[in-house]
C-alpha cells in the first residue's frame, strides 16, 4: 500500500486533539487526525462535558418551572420524559460533531477511522475491521484522554452499579441513586438527578464536597445540596456492595468510625479517571510514562522529540480546556512558533451543579502555604440586585489578594453562572492585575458581574453594598 505522509497525525479528536489539529492545519502543517469512533468530539463531546451540561441545563428548566409562581406565572405540575430528554441531549451532541467535521474540511485535516498506535517514532499504525494501514510523520501528537476509573469493590455492570459513561445513556430515573465521589463529576450527576426527583445521597471519602476548591465554597455547596435534598456524608467511605437483592446493600463506614448499611436502586461510582496510555507503542520507542501518564516537558514534548502528549494523558487537570490549551501550545512549539508555557496555576475550575461552582487562581490556604501575606473579600449574592430579580441569591464571591504590591491571587464564586462570571477573573490573571484594578474597573449594574467588585472591595475592607 502507497504510504501517505504528514508533518502531524494526531491520536484522538477530543477537544485536546482536534483543537490542535485544527491550529496545526493553521500553521501550514499537513496534518491527519486518528479517531476510533465513528464520529469525532472524544470523550468530552460523546460521554462527558457536553452530554452531561445538556441534561443539567434540563434540569435547571425544569426547576424554573416549579419554581415559576413565585414569579407570578402558575402553570402546572411538569412531569420530566426522560426519553425525550436524552433524545435531545443527544442532537445536542451530534450537531456539534457534525461542526467539528466541518472544520476539519475547511482546515483540509484528514480523518482516518480507527485505533492508531506508534509502529516507530515516525509511524502511526491505524486498525479497523481486522485490517491495518500505516502513515508515516514527522510529528505525533498523543491525545487518546482518559475512561472511568474502576474500582474493584463496586465494579460498574451498566445496570445498577453505573459509571459516568453508563448514567449519560438512562432512559429512567432510579428511585435512590448513591454517587460515590463528590468532585465535579459525582456533584453534577447529583445535582441533576435530585432536579429529577431521585433520592440522591453523595459518598466522599474527604472532609468537604470539591475538595479541590476553596474550603469556604466547598461549605457553602454542602450546606446548599443539603437544603436542596441531597444526603450528603463526608469523610465517608464505601466498605462493601452487595448486589444479591432486588436493591443494593451498601456499607458505609463513616466519620465516626462506626459502619453502617444503606440500601439503593442504583450507584453511580464517580472517582475519577484513567489515562488511555496502554498499547500505543510508547514504551517501546523510549517515552516516559509514570502511573499510566506520559511524561512531557513544559512544550507537552516527550522523551522523543517528535512526540509530543496532551490532555489526560498527562498529569495536567482532567479538563478540555487544558486538554485544548496544551494542544494549542504543542502545535506551535512543534511549527517552531513562539510558544509559552501554560501557568497552571490559571486554570479555571467549573462545576455546572446548582448552584454553581468555578475559581481560578490560588485558594486561602493555598496562598498562605505558599508564603503571601493574604487578604480575602467576600460578597453574598443576597445582596446583590440581579442575583434576587433571578431567584437565585444562594452563594458568594471570593477575591484572595496579597498585601505587599496588591497581586490578585484568585477568585472563587458559588452561585448562579459562575462558570461564566469566572472568565473575567481570568483574564485579569493573565495580565498580572491588581485587584485595585479589578475593583476600579467599571461593571455595568445591575449584573451579576458587580459581585466580583464588590469582592475585590471587601478585600481592600471598603465593600459599598454590606
Amino acid at each position: 500500500m502507497a504510504e501517505t505522509e504528514f508533518d502531524l497525525v494526531v491520536l484522538g479528536s477530543g477537544p485536546g486533539g482536534y483543537v490542535a489539529a485544527i491550529r496545526a492545519a493553521q500553521l501550514g502543517l499537513k496534518t491527519a487526525v486518528v479517531e476510533k469512533d465513528p464520529k469525532l468530539g472524544g470523550t468530552c463531546l460523546h460521554r462527558g462535558c457536553i452530554p452531561t451540561k445538556a441534561l443539567l441545563h434540563t434540569a435547571e428548566v425544569l426547576d424554573g418551572i416549579r419554581s415559576a409562581s413565585k414569579l407570578g406565572i402558575e402553570v402546572a405540575s411538569p412531569a420530566l420524559d426522560m426519553v425525550r430528554a436524552q433524545a435531545r441531549k443527544q442532537k445536542v451532541v451530534d450537531k456539534n460533531a457534525r461542526g467539528i467535521e466541518y472544520l476539519f474540511k475547511k482546515n483540509k485535516v484528514q480523518i482516518l477511522t480507527g485505533r492508531g498506535r506508534l509502529v516507530g517514532a515516525n509511524r502511526v499504525e491505524i486498525e479497523k475491521d481486522g485490517e491495518r494501514r500505516s502513515v508515516s510523520t514527522r510529528h505525533i501528537l498523543i491525545a487518546t484522554g482518559s475512561v472511568p476509573r474502576e474500582i474493584g469493590l463496586a465494579p460498574s455492570d451498566g445496570q445498577r452499579i453505573l459509571n459516568s459513561d453508563h448514567i449519560l445513556s438512562l432512559d429512567r430515573v432510579p428511585e435512590s441513586l448513591v454517587v460515590l465521589g463528590a468532585g465535579a463529576v459525582g456533584t453534577e450527576f447529583a445535582s441533576i438527578f435530585t432536579s429529577f426527583g431521585s433520592k440522591v445521597t453523595l459518598l466522599e471519602m474527604l472532609p468537604r464536597v470539591l475538595p479541590i476548591e476553596d474550603e469556604e465554597v466547598s461549605k457553602e455547596l454542602g450546606r446548599v445540596l443539603k437544603k436542596r435534598g441531597v444526603d450528603v456524608r463526608t469523610s465517608s467511605q464505601l466498605m462493601a456492595v452487595d448486589t444479591s437483592g432486588e436493591l443494593l446493600r451498601l456499607a458505609i463506614k463513616g466519620q465516626d468510625g462506626e459502619t453502617r448499611e444503606l440500601e439503593a436502586e442504583t450507584l453511580l461510582v464517580a472517582v475519577g479517571r484513567a489515562p488511555v496510555s496502554q498499547d500505543l507503542g510508547l514504551e517501546d520507542l523510549g517515552v516516559g510514562l509514570e502511573k499510566g501518564y506520559l511524561q512531557v516537558n513544559e512544550y507537552m514534548q516527550t522523551a522523543v522529540p517528535n512526540v509530543y502528549a496532551i490532555g489526560d494523558v498527562v498529569d495536567t487537570p482532567w479538563l478540555a480546556h487544558v486538554a485544548s490549551s496544551e494542544g494549542i501550545l504543542a502545535v506551535e512549539h512543534m511549527a517552531g512558533e513562539e510558544a509559552r508555557p501554560l501557568n497552571y496555576d490559571h486554570v479555571p475550575s467549573c462545576t455546572y451543579c446548582e448552584p454553581e461552582v468555578a475559581s481560578v487562581g490560588l485558594t486561602e490556604a493555598e496562598a498562605r502555604q505558599r508564603g503571601y501575606e493574604v487578604a480575602v473579600g467576600k460578597f453574598p449574592f443576597t445582596a446583590l440586585a440581579k442575583a434576587v430579580i433571578l431567584g437565585k441569591a444562594e452563594g458568594f464571591v471570593k477575591v484572595v489578594r496579597e498585601t505587599q504590591y496588591d497581586e490578585l491571587l484568585g477568585v472563587h464564586i458559588i452561585g448562579a453562572h459562575a462558570t461564566d462570571l469566572i472568565a473575567e477573573a481570568c483574564v485579569a490573571l493573565r495580565v498580572e492585575s491588581t485587584t485595585e484594578e479589578l475593583f476600579r474597573s467599571m461593571h455595568a449594574h445591575p449584573t451579576l458581574s458587580e459581585a466580583v467588585v464588590e469582592a475585590a472591595h471587601a478585600a481592600f475592607g471598603h465593600p459599598i453594598h454590606i
